[in-house]
């Protein structure tokens, strides 16, 4: 029998209004964040990778050139991360979901192939990341959230879905807690690095 199948959805459409500069192009180990997380998420053989934009489109299709992936702009990008995950959703082939988004700089493949190994020996049900005391992405969701997650609007993204899930696994990250949101994050992690 087939392994299931997933789809990788990169949400990378924001417009990084408290860090003040776009967190897609900041430069991790030499290479721009969005290339290094989308070649990440291509790491874990996915069906497809969908990469959402929206603020920042030319400096970010610059960044992924020559990868296999598919971007979708997210015209509605300002409304927050449930319209980039909507978005995502709607555009995606049937199949579970690898979610991430672009701000993690201590993300790396093993971490998302062990969220995707564990999804596999159970498809119905979702895997998430722990960090921090929260559970959140990246993230595998069931195929069967595909319609729940296109009605998502404004900032909600999957994080309430997956705790209100009593059947989700954790695969715990703690580098993961240190996500790039404001100055001062950036900072700690240039300092970290």
């Amino acid at each position: 029998m087939a392994e299931p199948a997933h789809c990788a959805l990169l949400l990378a459409a924001g417009g990084s209004r408290r860090l003040g500069q776009p967190k897609q192009l900041i430069q991790v180990d030499g290479m721009p964040l969005i290339r290094r997380l989308a070649q990440a998420a291509l790491a874990t053989e996915p069906i497809e990778l969908l990469v959402m934009l929206g603020a920042e489109l030319p400096g970010c299709r610059e960044a992924l050139a020559g990868l296999a992936l598919r971007v979708v702009p997210v015209a509605d990008w300002t409304a927050g991360m449930g319209a980039s995950l909507a978005a995502g959703a709607r555009a995606a082939p049937p199949a579970g979901l690898l979610i991430l988004g672009v701000d993690q700089p201590a993300l790396a493949c093993g971490h998302l192939r062990q969220l995707v190994s564990r999804w596999r020996s159970r498809p119905a049900h979702p895997v998430a990341s722990g960090y921090a005391g929260i559970i959140g992405t990246p993230a595998v969701l069931p195929a069967a959230w595909r319609e729940e997650l296109i009605r998502l609007q404004g900032d909600q993204g999957a994080r309430q879905l997956l705790r209100n899930c009593t059947s989700c696994q954790v695969v715990d990250a703690p580098d993961l807690a240190l996500d790039l949101d404001q100055p001062e994050d950036l900072t700690r992690w240039r300092q970290r690095s």
